[in-house]
C-alpha cells in the first residue's frame, strides 16, 4: 500500500517536475530569481522615458508591462519584480546579447544587421528617418545639409544613415555623435548643430517638448523608408519569444491596443502634458491587425 501511495504521489508531481525541467534561456532564469530585467530609455518620448519622479514611463513601457504579465503567467508565479535597467543606443544591444535585461523597452529599429546579434518580437511603430533644424536656418532637404553641422545619436541606425547620405551626396558635413537624443537636441537647441538625424516621432517629440516649439523643424525629405520598432530580447531563446510574440500579438489585436496608442501619441502626456497628436498610420494598423517581427520595411 505504501509503494502504491509512493507511486501515486510522484506521478502528481512529474508533470511539475518535468515542467521545471523543460525550462531553459531566460525563462528559467526569470523563474530562478522571480525577476524580470527591463531595459528602458530616459528620452525617447513617448516610447521610454522618465517623468518627473524618475519613474521609466512610455508607450513601450505600457506593452512590456502586458509582457511581463504574460510571463507571470506563463510560469505559475505569484510574484515577479521588475527590475529597470537604463539603457543608451550604444549599450542597449551588448546588455541584451550578455543576458543583463531580458527585455528592451524603447524605440530600437528592427533590421537584419541587428537579428544577428538579438532578436525582436513584432513591430510596435514604423517611422522613418529625418532631421529636425531650426526654421530660422531653412534646412529642409538632406542636400541643405551641405557643409553643415549635423549631429546624431551614437549606436543608431540613424547614425549610419547619415554617414552614408553624406559620403554618397559628398556633402562634407561635418558628423558629430551624442550619448543621446536629448543630448542631440540640445545640440540644435544651442546652435552647436545645424541639425540632428533621428526617427521622424521622437525629433516631433523633442521639438514639442522643447522651450521654443515654434522655432523647429521637420525635415521634408527623409533618409530611409518607414522603418519597424520592436522590443528586442535575446537570441537562439525560442521558448522565451514565443511567449513575448504571444504576449505583444495578443496585445496589438485586441481593442487594448487603440486605448494604448491614443493614449501616448492624441492625448497630454506627462511630464509636461504635451500632445504629440500623431495619428496611428495606415501601415501601423495594418501590422496590428497581423502582427510581425519582420525587419524588412517593404512587408508594411
Amino acid at each position: 500500500m505504501k509503494r502504491l501511495c509512493l507511486i501515486a504521489v510522484t506521478a502528481l508531481l512529474l508533470p511539475g517536475l518535468a515542467s521545471a525541467e523543460e525550462l531553459t534561456g531566460t525563462l528559467k532564469k526569470i523563474k530562478e530569481s522571480g525577476t524580470i530585467s527591463i531595459g528602458n530609455r530616459e528620452s525617447s518620448v513617448p516610447f521610454s522615458y522618465l517623468d518627473d519622479a524618475g519613474k521609466p514611463i512610455g508607450f513601450a513601457m505600457d506593452i512590456c508591462a502586458a509582457v511581463a504579465d504574460a510571463v507571470k503567467a506563463k510560469l505559475g508565479l505569484e510574484k515577479l519584480d521588475v527590475k529597470y535597467t537604463a539603457v543608451t543606443s550604444s549599450t542597449r544591444i551588448p546588455l541584451i546579447a550578455n543576458g543583463t535585461i531580458d527585455l528592451e523597452c524603447g524605440s530600437t529599429t528592427n533590421n537584419a544587421e541587428r537579428q544577428k546579434q538579438v532578436s525582436f518580437t513584432n513591430t510596435h511603430y514604423l517611422t522613418a528617418s529625418a532631421f529636425v533644424s531650426k526654421k530660422a536656418n531653412n534646412l529642409t532637404k538632406i542636400d541643405d545639409l551641405k557643409g553643415k553641422t549635423v549631429v546624431s545619436t551614437a549606436g543608431t541606425t540613424n547614425m549610419k544613415q547619415l554617414v552614408e547620405a553624406n559620403a554618397a551626396r559628398n556633402l562634407g558635413i561635418n558628423v558629430l555623435s551624442a550619448k543621446d537624443h536629448a543630448a542631440a537636441f540640445l545640440m540644435v537647441e544651442t546652435d552647436r548643430a545645424d541639425a540632428f538625424v533621428m526617427d521622424d516621432v521622437l525629433l516631433a517629440s523633442l521639438a514639442a517638448s522643447s522651450k521654443d516649439p515654434a522655432a523647429y523643424q521637420l525635415s521634408t525629405e527623409a533618409f530611409s523608408k518607414p522603418e519597424p520598432y520592436g522590443i528586442m530580447i535575446p537570441k537562439d531563446d525560442p521558448a522565451f519569444k514565443a511567449v513575448v510574440d504571444q504576449a505583444t500579438a495578443d496585445l496589438y489585436k485586441s481593442p487594448k491596443m487603440t486605448d494604448l496608442y491614443n493614449k501616448w501619441f492624441l492625448s497630454p502626456i506627462p511630464p509636461k502634458n504635451l500632445n504629440l497628436n500623431v495619428p496611428m498610420s495606415a501601415a501601423l494598423k495594418k501590422a496590428f491587425a497581423n502582427p510581425t517581427d519582420s525587419p524588412d520595411p517593404a512587408a508594411y
